[in-house]
């Protein structure tokens, strides 16, 4: 292996971490510098360097198989009416929509266990929690936790801890 093929491997390796470890926030701070250096970090700046956020809505989900996507537009087409009247959150109401295949509920499950917030699980491979996922919004993966009007579709520990601190009591 020559030479420049090593460090075009390592670069690809430092570029596939760092867009990992920055995959786990939804909010990324690039500051730039006085001398022109350009610093990406989840944290804003201390300092006074002219900044851009960056926020990222597409976080880690799982994508729905196409047997669960095909059985969402038959529920979508066979029960229109029925999907209004179903069981759906309610205004005060923190529901997370889930299934049990997906690794991003277990964390998101965990993580409001952890946080210690009350909630509604709708598992959404069974006929009632899919018309709840319908009826409220949901589409393309899970987990989705829905808080009023707020939405986190996907799962990150900083999301779900921002969703937290806005649920809790002033």
């Amino acid at each position: 292996m020559t030479r420049a093929m090593r460090v075009g491997r390592s670069a690809v390796y430092a570029l596939t971490l760092t867009l990992a470890m920055s995959a786990s926030a939804d909010t990324v701070y690039k500051a730039v510098g006085p001398d022109g250096e350009i610093t990406y970090s989840d944290k804003p700046p201390a300092s006074r360097a002219r900044t851009d956020t960056l926020e990222f809505r597409n976080l880690p989900s799982s994508p729905l198989p196409a047997e669960v996507v095909r059985f969402q537009e038959q529920l979508e087409k066979s029960a229109q009416g029925r999907i209004s009247a179903a069981r759906a959150p309610r205004a005060g109401d923190v529901a997370l929509f889930t299934a049990i295949w997906c690794g991003h509920c277990k964390r998101a499950k965990a993580h409001l266990a952890a946080a210690q917030i009350n909630y509604i699980e709708y598992d959404i491979e069974n006929i009632d929690g899919m018309r709840a996922f319908i009826g409220a919004g949901g589409s393309g993966g899970v987990p989705l936790l829905v808080a009023g009007d707020r939405r986190v579709q996907g799962y990150s520990a900083a999301a779900y801890d921002r969703l937290a601190a806005a649920l809790r009591p002033r």
